[in-house]
């Protein structure tokens, strides 16, 4: 499960880590990205890599329409080859979902600690993600981009938190991911299982990130 995320840096910095040929976006700061939001994508389109933002909640092209994005924010690992939803997406339109680190909550209900979850150099990477280009039946030019992130077991450096945990994908791994020719099922899978980060940093910090009213440098800021 991911259902908030953090985002802060600027093109320039965006452009050293990540295989940018073409810009379509700004790239906006948040500290407290929620679904349903536009977030900063990489797409492969006409052999080049797009920075592109995409409303988070994939919403097929077959959906009568977009509300159906709200139950789609993750996709599992396990099962997004075969899952209706997602198996096209899977097969040739896959990006990069960029970000700083992500929350999850641990402990029991009612008494939930935010925890924020990063690499542990505190570098930018990226989220295995898939998207889908949705228009409505009656009018063709109203284009509605999408993502999900793709989910798989948590690895031992987080798994006292939550069991599940976002594919974090390693960087020489970007290009094979994002082309869209590269449609065999089978390496795109194998991908998802060896080819990702897993060691993870995490920290507690303040319940304010609770609410996503709350979108500052301080939601990330850790506490005692």
């Amino acid at each position: 499960m991911c259902g908030r995320f953090v985002g802060y840096r600027s093109l320039r910095e965006l452009e050293t880590y990540f295989p940018i040929d073409k810009v379509a976006c700004e790239a906006t700061s948040s500290f407290n990205v929620a679904p349903s939001q536009e977030i900063l994508t990489i797409f492969k389109k006409d052999a080049e890599n797009w920075l592109d933002k995409f409303h988070w909640g994939l919403v097929p092209f077959w959906a009568k329409d977009i509300s159906i994005g709200n139950k789609m924010i993750n996709a599992r690992a396990e099962s997004v080859a075969e899952k209706p939803s997602f198996r096209n997406a899977f097969k040739k339109r896959r990006c990069l979902i960029l970000t700083d680190g992500y929350y999850e909550w641990k402990g029991k209900k009612g008494d939930k600690q935010p925890m924020f979850i990063t690499l542990p150099d505190k570098k930018p990477f990226a989220f295995a993600g898939l998207w889908e280009t949705w228009n409505k039946k009656d009018d063709q030019d109203s284009i509605y981009q999408s993502c999900t992130i793709i989910t798989t077991q948590a690895s031992d450096s987080i798994r006292d938190i939550h069991h599940r945990m976002p594919v974090i994908l390693k960087p020489q791994i970007y290009g094979p991911w994002l082309d869209p020719e590269n449609q065999n099922v089978a390496e795109l899978t194998e991908i998802l299982k060896n080819e990702i980060i897993t060691e993870l940093a995490s920290y507690p910090v303040s319940r304010e990130v609770n609410s996503t009213r709350n979108n500052d440098p301080s939601c990330i800021e850790p506490i005692e």
